[in-house]
């Protein structure tokens, strides 16, 4: 089953994109199962890399790399990306510069679209 979670909101503060990268890494490991992560708006600043939290708290660059690692794609806006100063040298590994029309091939792809 191929399954694209878009993220929006920014990775810290509310916790949709934790709940949704939670998730998206569940549907990863499952046998059968591919998933793609878009980022757009706010959310696209939960792709930076490096990033340093408390002990013990979550950490979205951690959770996108188990989305990743399972064999899943994290596509960035890259119009949201710029709005917010960010440039491709700042995502984290793994993660990559997209576009509205990576979305929509995504979303005609996909059997399954989550949105949080």
């Amino acid at each position: 089953m191929n399954t694209l979670f878009i993220l929006n909101d920014a990775p810290y503060g509310s916790e949709r994109t934790y709940n949704g990268l939670r998730l998206a890494g569940a549907v990863a490991r499952r046998e059968g199962s591919t998933v793609r992560v878009f980022m757009i708006g706010d959310a696209a600043s939960a792709a930076h890399k490096g990033q340093k939290v408390p002990q013990g708290f979550y950490n979205i660059e951690v959770m996108m790399g188990n989305v990743l690692r399972h064999g899943g794609a994290v596509g960035i806006c890259g119009t949201c990306m710029d709005a917010r100063g960010l440039t491709d040298g700042d995502l984290a590994d793994g993660a990559h510069r997209s576009t509205l029309t990576e979305l929509a091939e995504w979303t005609a792809w996909a059997d399954k679209v989550l949105v949080f």
